[in-house]
This record gives structure tokens, sequence and C-alpha cells, in this order.
């Protein structure tokens, strides 16, 4: 079987940085002991923005500049970084929610299985598990609640929910 773990956005300025929370910080021992214990690949993704970030519309809606190409914020976690190394085949850099680069790499990718950690639960995971599941709706997807972090308890709540209704396990 060839499965793939996808750790979405799992980002300095999610975690510690200028959008961090709690939640995100408690997950990181767990994200990296997944990451570490999962057979299979890896891929990350990266929330990706310009210093025009404030021009976009998401930068419109939520204004508070955040991982911007190459600062410290915009990379990802050291130890989850450390927990993939031999295991990461890609890395992808998103300039939105969802992606569909990494719909077409997991597509191309044969995989049996795909696996989704990381932040934020209610925006950038629930995004790539949807477009995940329109373009591999065979593919068993699933995602790990205990390794991922909403922006609020209630909301992480709120997109497992949404999810399980979309036939996407929740773990």
């Amino acid at each position: 079987m060839k499965n793939l773990l996808v750790v979405i956005d799992m980002q300095l300025d999610f975690i510690s940085g200028a959008l961090g929370t709690r939640q995100a910080e408690a997950i990181v021992p767990a994200v990296a002991k997944r990451i570490r214990a999962f057979q299979g690949d890896v891929v990350y993704t990266r929330d990706t923005h310009g210093e025009n970030y404030l021009e976009t519309q998401e930068g419109k809606h939520l204004p508070v500049v955040h991982c911007v190409k190459g600062t410290p914020g915009w990379e990802i976690h050291p130890e989850i970084q450390k927990a993939g190394e031999g295991k990461t085949v890609a890395v992808i850099d998103k300039p939105t929610f969802g992606s569909v680069e990494l719909g077409d790499f997991a597509a191309s990718g044969g995989y049996d299985a795909i696996e989704l950690v990381g932040l934020c639960t209610d925006i950038c995971v629930i995004s790539n598990a949807l477009c995940l599941k329109s373009r591999l709706w065979e593919t068993p997807i699933t995602v790990w609640a205990d390794c991922c972090a909403g922006v609020t308890p209630e909301s992480h709540a709120n997109a497992l929910s949404a999810m399980k209704m979309c036939q996407i396990n929740v773990g």
C-alpha cells in the first residue's frame, strides 16, 4: 500500500508567531510523532504570501501579515521539519487556503490512502481535505483530530463535523 501524509501549514507564524495559538503550540509534539511513525511519503504545504498581502482579498478579510515568503514565520517549525527527514517527497507553497497543486501531486502519486494533519483545521485543513476528496473521491482520506488545531476549539470541532459529513474520516 502506498500512503501519503499531508502536513498542512505547520509554520512558525501559525504556531508561535502572528497567528499563533496555544492549541497550535500544543499539537507540535503529536504531529512530529505522527510524521516519525508514518509509513509512506510526507508532503508539507506552506501558506505563502508576498509583501502585498494586505492588498489581497485574503489580506482585506484577515489583516494580519503572516507567512511572507522568506521570513522566519514562513518557515516550517524545526521539530516538524526534522520529523520528516528521509520521508519528505515535496514541499508545496500555496497562495490560498486549498492547493490545486497538492491535488495534482496526490493524483499523480498513485496513493492508496491520504492522511492530513496541521493548521488550521477550520481553514486550510478542511479546504485541502475537500480539494483532495473532490479530486480523488475513491481514495480514503483521514484527518487526525489530535494533530490539528483550529482558530478556536469550537471552529476546530465544527470543521471536523463538516469533514465527516463529506465522507472524510476523522481519527
